[in-house]
């Protein structure tokens, strides 16, 4: 989902306390959060004229900084502890796909409207449910992949192939959405290995040391000063969306929020009016609607399987 859209790492503890509205804002907060991370990314790279590259190193970096200073200081994990994991090769697997996820992410954002990347990236959790079966034995009922199919409707009433021009960095959506489809699997697969907060940051220093040379490359060292300040809010913007994340899923049950996670949609239209003065136009509002109702039906037939209904 949405990159969350934005990948974040999910607790396996139980809720500490029960408290549904407080975590229902702390979910819509961390979703605007997210989107806001979408929003600086694109307009540093289409009217800031910065390279992706440098965009998307900086984003890790500052995210890795501030958990190297943050999650010590907190006492949950030691320095030498965050660096400790039980499977590297697991690890630094779901880590490349984190950074592709962003990477061709950005890519895209150059080129897309905001509410066009979420819509595509929203297939995720219904494309995540579809290969759970196969590849981890969670299959779904004939309910849930009727929902499956009809989310996948929803992406083609958005592109609407051979009616439409289709623009070529489609596919860097689509290739986002796919990163962060194997991202998501991998994390089901080791989510018991190590604690969520060391996974987040083994992600954050892969994407910080696999992005360098790429970062490199392309570097532009004279920004002016507004353009450095939302350069350094990226990882700012997704640090504090996946710690709010995190805070959402602990203060209340998994089924009294994750739907609000389709809020985002919401967030990345206005955002995307407000700074670029794109509109959706009727079929990107149809599909996506179709997609989202698809996914929330599909949570909410989970949680009735999971309950034993």
């Amino acid at each position: 989902m949405s990159q969350p859209p934005t990948p974040v790492v999910v607790p396996s503890t139980r809720p500490i306390n029960h408290d549904v509205s407080r975590a229902i804002v702390l979910m819509i907060i961390a979703v605007t959060l997210f989107s806001c991370l979408d929003t600086a990314a694109k307009y540093l790279t289409t009217v800031g004229k910065l390279p992706v590259t440098q965009v998307i190193w900086t984003r890790f970096a500052v995210q890795f900084v501030l958990l190297l200073v943050l999650v010590p200081a907190s006492g949950v994990v030691s320095l030498g502890g965050m660096f400790r994991v039980k499977r590297y090769g697991w690890q630094t697997l779901r880590s490349v796909m984190m950074a592709l996820t962003t990477a061709f992410n950005f890519l895209a954002l150059q080129y897309l409207r905001l509410d066009q990347t979420i819509t595509i990236m929203f297939l995720a959790p219904l494309t995540v449910a579809l290969l759970a079966g196969p590849l981890l034995g969670e299959w779904v009922g004939w309910r849930r992949l009727v929902a499956i199919l009809v989310g996948f409707g929803g992406i083609v009433v958005v592109v609407r192939p051979g009616f439409a021009v289709v623009n070529p960095a489609l596919l860097f959506s689509f290739a986002s959405m796919a990163a962060y489809v194997i991202f998501a699997l991998v994390t089901r697969h080791i989510a018991a290995d190590d604690p969520p907060l060391v996974t987040l940051f083994f992600s954050m220093f892969a994407g910080l040391i696999l992005g360098l040379p790429f970062a490199a490359a392309d570097w532009q060292s004279e920004i002016a000063w507004p353009y450095l300040a939302l350069l350094l809010s990226l990882g700012l913007l997704g640090g504090a969306g996946h710690y709010l994340f995190i805070l959402a899923y602990r203060a209340a049950p998994a089924g009294s929020i994750t739907p609000f996670i389709y809020l985002q949609i919401v967030s990345m239209t206005a955002l995307g009016y407000f700074v670029f003065g794109d509109l959706p136009d009727f079929w990107t509002v149809l599909g996506s609607a179709i997609v989202v109702g698809s996914g929330v039906y599909l949570f909410h037939r989970e949680q009735v399987v999971k309950d034993g209904g």
